[in-house]
């Protein structure tokens, strides 16, 4: 099955949530990972790993949990941190003025040949150039 669905880090970062404020968000990231067409990147991964795990989040998982988590998703395609990414990055982000970062998902995504992106950090139903932005807890 080829991923036409890219997901940023809030998604992941909703699904191992313990916050009752966030349970329908937590809900909403459960069912896109379960339909499975879906493609992340190092990035994403990096952040994951990173914001789950930080002492200072209230609902912080172990080392050990979030990486459970991530070989639990494992069937999803990965996109690399390439130059190529990197460069395309850096065009997104002056075309668009969006953070690097937000540009690297962007850049991430088109590599995967991924046409929509589920975050709440970016622009809902935005086109970036084919790529369309879906706040997938706008309704949450």
């Amino acid at each position: 099955m080829t991923a036409v669905r890219f997901v940023d880090t809030n998604v992941l970062l909703y699904a191992i949530g313990a916050s009752s404020e966030d349970s329908a968000k937590r809900s909403r990231s459960l069912e896109l990972l379960e339909e499975g067409d879906l493609a992340l990147s190092v990035q994403v991964v990096q952040e994951f790993y990173v914001q789950a795990t930080r002492p200072s989040r209230p609902d912080a998982i172990t080392a050990k949990q979030a990486l459970n988590f991530l070989e639990a998703i494992d069937s999803f395609p990965v996109e690399p941190a390439t130059e190529n990414i990197f460069r395309e990055a850096v065009a997104i982000g002056e075309r668009f003025r969006l953070s690097y970062w937000d540009s690297a998902i962007l850049a991430a995504a088109r590599a995967a040949g991924c046409e929509a992106i589920y975050s709440e950090d970016m622009s809902p139903e935005q086109d970036y150039n084919g790529i369309r932005v879906i706040n997938p807890f706008e309704n949450v």
